[in-house]
């Protein structure tokens, strides 16, 4: 029997009733704050593209992290921005470098905070892309070297996730057997596992200085139209090792989310990515949205679809809304 004895409006009539039947629920556990750390001190310059982020110097950042952690968000992910860039990212591997030593600074003020920091060349190449080039190709196996040894010298400043977005074949593999040499089995991986070829990526490439200087990323990152495949990335990452595999960006792959939920018990993250944030804002700017509302149904969606953790640039303000 339908209606009239069905009435799917009787759960919907007040918001007790709602929130009592709600199926997904957004928490601040949820979230994970991208930071940009960049070299020097008392830096504080605000990304023009993405409104309320900010370049932070090492010592900002670790103030930061402090408010952060105050708001109840469990994690940070750090992306660097050295003042010297080379053909070979040779600053990543640094003991000093930005993110080394913006990894010390926050544990010391912020210990409890989980650091999870991004393992890619493309912040510390002249050319901007995600490897070494040998002619103009990315070589993906030369390029496995240095992510390991940038691995582990992210686990030496303390770090306490490490998170490989650079979308090489094997480094995964490569990273933990790195990790486990170096005595530190007991860090995990959260791997860019589905990582596209996106467009929504530009406001963090002007924020990470990141653009490819000479063609694009699509000969390493996916091709947005494929979903089976990002099944099978997902499924090469965890049995290297990873131990949680994102995909990114979000918004426009909710469908794969889904799949990778259906299919794995591993926990997912997915990427709130730059270009989806800034839309939101762009938006709200110009008055044709209420950001909050929007923002808060889009983190909403992407849990619904299956992540266990959403990078989000909207962290600390969501963190305020639902407290």
């Amino acid at each position: 029997m339908a209606f009239p004895t069905h009435r799917m409006r009787r759960l919907r009539r007040n918001s007790a009733l709602r929130s009592l039947v709600r199926e997904t629920t957004l928490d601040v556990d949820d979230f994970i704050m991208p930071l940009f750390v960049c070299e020097g001190s008392r830096i504080r310059r605000e990304i023009a593209a993405m409104p309320r982020n900010f370049h932070l110097s090492p010592d900002l950042a670790a103030e930061e992290c402090r408010e952060i952690r105050d708001l109840g968000i469990p994690a940070v992910i750090l992306f660097g921005i050295p003042e010297k860039k080379d053909a070979t990212g040779s600053s990543a591997l640094d003991p000093n470098g930005v993110i080394q030593q913006a990894i010390r600074k926050i544990k010391a003020v912020a210990p409890d905070l989980l650091i999870i920091t991004d393992v890619c060349l493309c912040e510390y190449t002249s050319h901007g892309h995600c490897g070494i080039l040998k002619e103009q190709e990315v070589d993906n196996d030369r390029t496995l070297e240095i992510l390991t040894a940038m691995s582990v010298s992210h686990a030496e400043a303390g770090a306490d996730l490490l998170a490989p977005s650079d979308m090489m074949d094997g480094r995964i593999g490569a990273i933990r057997r790195g990790l486990d040499d170096a005595g530190f089995s007991h860090l995990a991986i959260m791997a860019y596992a589905a990582k596209y070829a996106s467009g929504f990526y530009g406001p963090f490439r002007e924020a990470a200085d990141s653009a490819p200087s000479f063609g694009d990323r699509s000969s390493y990152q996916m091709d947005p139209p494929n979903a089976r495949e990002a099944l099978r990335e997902i499924e090469l990452d965890l049995q290297e090792g990873a131990d949680i595999v994102m995909v990114k960006p979000a918004l426009a792959y909710l469908d794969v989310i889904c799949r990778a939920r259906d299919r794995f018990d591993a926990p997912i993250a997915a990427y709130n990515v730059s270009g989806e944030f800034s839309m939101v804002k762009a938006a709200a700017q110009s008055g044709w949205i209420d950001e909050k509302r929007v923002a808060l149904e889009i983190l909403t969606s992407i849990k619904r679809a299956g992540a266990d953790m959403i990078l989000t640039y909207f962290a600390k303000d969501a963190a305020r809304w639902l407290s």
